[in-house]
């Protein structure tokens, strides 16, 4: 009997595993849009903080990133909690105490089409991309 309860438990694990695995969404095209966005570019250092003065706009990445252009260097934001819930369509409301958007920071996703707030994400580090500088 126990070593029936010890295989029906591990029958159990093995089929949550399996559909775990199984739902996990395919975003390798999202990725692909990504690194099409930073062709060119070279990652710097991560930084929690931006300024808000110098973000010249942002671009959603699917269930991926949130890209925010300042200057000539473009900072991607991996959110920490909520990037499944990022889509193109939103529209990104950020509440700050200060001058700068950090990666303790939370931005309110609110749908294009029907203005109503759909949920969150929670800012993690802001990745710097620049050009190399052309010898």
């Amino acid at each position: 009997m126990r070593r029936f309860s010890t295989l029906l438990i591990a029958a159990t694990l093995l089929g949550t595993s399996a559909a775990a695995i199984a739902a996990t969404p395919d975003n390798s095209k999202n990725e692909a849009k990504l690194a099409a966005a930073l062709a060119g570019r070279v990652a710097g250092k991560p930084v929690n903080c931006i300024s808000l003065s110098t973000i010249r706009s942002s671009q959603i990445i699917d269930h991926t990133a949130i890209i925010y252009e300042s200057g000539s260097q473009l900072y991607v934001n991996r959110p920490r909690i909520g990037a499944d819930s990022l889509d193109s369509d939103d529209i990104l409301v950020s509440k700050t105490y200060g001058s700068e958007l950090c990666s303790l920071d939370t931005i309110n996703l609110v749908d294009r089409a029907s203005h109503f707030s759909h949920g969150f994400v929670g800012l993690g580090e802001f990745v710097p991309y620049t050009k190399p500088a052309k010898h």
